[in-house]
């Protein structure tokens, strides 16, 4: 383990002789004296057992080392330094979890050039540091038991390709954190806090809560569906809890039907149940320190964070008629050079499966994702089209909405078809031309399916009485009916066959496809083993031909700068288009710039429609929109976190779109 003494800037070195001796452990031989002085400063991880050791040149990393917090404590008279922040170079070392007062929570972390950063998100969840609107990205300006009206302070930052780290060196130093790298987690410890009082106050928006302390302290807020638990890292004296919480509850504020006070060591746990699906709005006050938590409808805070070149994270509210909606975006100019988008999904060796956002984003290694396309979610296949390097991953369905786009950036939305027939070909006679009713997908119908290795390695029957016919370079090579499961199932009396009976798997040809025959037995004396397969492709529109990027969802909100709603055009539900929902959608405006947008339900009342979706897009600029799956899939991904909603509340998902950043400066 190594400490970092924020007031002198410089790992603390341990003793010679156990130095030599955790050397000796981990298989690394110590240098001689003329060795070490040649090498210098030179850092000398110590892997194995977690023990890291940062050493640079003085001269050099003097030369960028922030300019030093003018006072060891944040009074009313500090006035911050502003830390510039340099393109990364090798990593020192780094780790995705921290132990904040003894509770390991997730978090992405790294020591470079002998700072201290973590990522921007991950610091605001953790520790309830509050990110600020600022004017680039190398700087963030935050709030922690600060005045709101006085000059924020202002930490320099970093990008990597995943995550845009906040340097936390001098802010940790003045506020007297203890700070070290054990393995994989960089521990923090703060002062030790105490809470002297919770009191309680009805508002005509809602209801407030304050928490009186003693002195900052970290906070973290975690919220189901109508509760929320705020943890505060301070004590409070377990009578006082009891009976704090017993006169809080004798009189239930507007929305806070009951409170609960609970505390264990050093640790204090407020955990409000609600009447309604809200939010709470937390801030903190100095002098004295109090946390003050509201609980609102209008709780989200309007924000503008330049997170990246190319890349902004802005949080707004967007009027349609006397509806105002929370709107959390991303805004994106791929003329920056580079960032990229692909088509992700769970995983990249199988077109089948579901996943949380935040793990598929970091399994593809994104800096930030929003969720795509309509999926089956029970049988975790997908509804709709990916094609990622001219490859379909899945086809488009019922000629919905899609989005196409190319590395030049170009880019097209508009309603997709695609067009594909295959024709058996015996003694060089072309017989009908069947269509092809979907291409690896869980949409399943009569007719005939193709399957490609773009599914996985192996095909396993959707449905009973299926026929699965072996194409292999043009030639069908072998055709298998699929017995019935409740043909084959045991006779119990019971006509359904057991949940766990296997159905069998069939290989997919690197070199060819499955056609898969559904609900029409005269297709099945079509494809003869021996005979030959005539396979034709098209998109319509056309256009879509020259996109090796396509996603598809639906329905087409905007285009041309026009609301081009047909939900039911689209083959969407009457239950679907009538749904108030949390909503995700991409945009894109005049000058080229996209928008990844999520919607959350207007103050005071439900989500948005499809028309009032259409129009926020158009609101926020899009002369091009398209809806995208909503609900509990609406996840806006940014930096290892998502940025909408709490990632408990968010559900499973199939497939997404990827933004990676390149050379990050």
């Amino acid at each position: 383990m190594v400490k970092f003494d924020f007031l002198r800037q410089q790992p603390r070195k341990l003793p010679a002789s156990r130095r030599s001796a955790a050397l000796r452990r981990h298989g690394i031989r110590q240098p001689r004296l003329w060795q070490t002085r040649l090498l210098g400063w030179l850092a000398l991880p110590l892997l194995a057992g977690g023990i890291y050791g940062t050493l640079a040149s003085d001269t050099a990393a003097q030369s960028k080392q922030p300019a030093r917090m003018q006072s060891a404590a944040i009074g009313a008279a500090w006035t911050p330094n502003l830390a510039q922040a340099a393109p990364v170079g090798e990593l020192v070392t780094q780790g995705r979890q921290l132990v904040i007062n003894g509770q390991t929570l997730p978090g992405a972390w790294t020591v470079w050039q002998r700072r201290v950063g973590v990522a921007d998100v991950d610091l605001a969840q953790t520790l309830g540091v509050h990110l600020l609107s600022n004017a680039a990205p190398q700087q963030q300006p935050v709030q922690w038991f600060t005045e709101p009206l006085q000059q924020p302070l202002v930490l320099g930052s970093w990008l990597t390709p995943q995550h845009r780290y906040v340097n936390v060196t001098d802010l940790a130093r003045s506020l007297g954190w203890n700070v070290s790298v054990n393995g994989p987690s960089l521990q923090i410890v703060t002062p030790r806090g105490q809470i002297s009082n919770v009191r309680q106050g009805k508002q005509a928006w809602g209801d407030r809560l304050v928490v009186d302390l003693n002195r900052p302290i970290p906070w973290r807020v975690a919220e189901e569906a109508t509760s929320f638990t705020v943890t505060l890292d301070g004590a409070i004296d377990p009578a006082m809890a009891q009976q704090l919480a017993e006169t809080l509850n004798r009189e239930p504020g507007n929305v806070i039907t009951g409170l609960t006070i609970s505390t264990a060591g050093d640790r204090t746990q407020i955990r409000a149940n609600l009447s309604a699906r809200l939010r709470p709005r937390i801030s903190m006050l100095p002098n004295p320190a109090r946390l003050v938590i509201d609980v609102r409808s209008d709780s989200m805070l309007e924000r503008t964070i330049h997170w990246a070149p190319g890349i902004t994270w802005r949080q707004q509210y967007v009027a349609v008629g006397a509806a105002r909606f929370p709107v959390y975006l991303l805004e994106l100019d791929l003329r920056q050079p580079g960032i990229s988008l692909r088509p992700i999904w769970t995983d990249p060796e199988t077109a089948v499966g579901t996943a949380p956002l935040i793990r598929t984003a970091q399994r593809w290694q994104v800096a930030a994702a929003i969720n795509a396309g309509f999926f089956n979610r029970n049988n975790q296949l997908p509804l709709g089209a990916i094609r990622t390097e001219n490859r379909w991953v899945s086809g488009p369905i019922l000629g919905r909405g899609a989005v196409g786009w190319s590395g030049a950036g170009d880019w097209l939305m508009s309603r997709l078809v695609l067009r594909e027939s295959v024709s058996p070909v015996v003694a060089g006679a072309v017989g009908d031309r069947f269509p092809i009713l979907s291409l690896n997908s869980g949409l399943v119908g009569a007719g005939i399916c193709r399957y490609t290795r773009e599914w996985g390695s192996t095909y396993t029957p959707i449905t009973d009485g299926e026929t699965v016919v072996t194409v292999r370079n043009d030639q069908v090579v072998a055709r298998q009916v699929v017995a019935s499961q409740v043909a084959s199932a045991p006779q119990t009396g019971d006509p359904s066959p057991p949940a766990d009976l296997p159905r069998p798997t069939f290989p997919i040809p690197t070199d060819g496809y499955l056609l898969v025959l559904r609900g029409n037995d005269l297709l099945v004396n079509a494809f003869v083993p021996g005979s030959s397969v005539r396979y034709e492709s098209a998109t319509l529109p056309a256009e879509f031909d020259r996109f090796p990027n396509i996603l598809g969802a639906g329905p087409l909100l905007v285009q041309n700068g026009q609301v081009v709603l047909d939900a039911r055009g689209e083959g969407f539900s009457d239950a679907f288009i009538q749904e108030l929902a949390i909503r995700s959608a991409i945009g894109r405006r005049a000058e080229g710039t996209l928008i990844l947008t999520a919607v959350h339900p207007r103050v005071g009342g439900p989500g948005p429609s499809l028309s009032e979706m259409a129009q926020v897009m158009q609101r926020l600029g899009s002369v091009a929109a398209l809806n995208l799956d909503g609900g509990s899939s609406s996840s806006l991904y940014l930096g290892g976190q998502l940025i909408n909603r709490p990632a408990n509340t968010a559900g499973r998902v199939h497939n997404a779109i990827g933004i990676f950043l390149q050379n990050p400066q």
